[in-house]
């Protein structure tokens, strides 16, 4: 349960990033072909670390998973 919790708020972690790093292009507040804001310039940096970081988190957590998995198979064929 625990981990079901866990990779849930990765994965929206993982969302909200990314909605960070297009929220000033979606919503207008970046206006075309004008130089970036200081508000884009961080909407991207922290939108970029935080989806970032979550991919990464989450991506170790499946080889982690896939590792206990085989790990469970090669006990079983013993």
């Amino acid at each position: 349960m625990k981990a079901k919790v866990g990779v849930t708020a990765l994965a929206l972690l993982f969302v909200a990033g990314l909605w960070l790093i297009a929220a000033p292009f979606v919503t207008g507040h970046q206006p075309r072909g004008a130089a970036y804001t200081d508000a884009t310039v961080n909407d991207l940096w922290v939108g970029g670390l935080l989806s970032g970081g979550s991919f990464v988190t989450l991506v170790a957590y499946a080889a982690d998973a896939l590792r206990e998995i085989t790990g469970r198979g090669k006990h079983a064929a013993d």
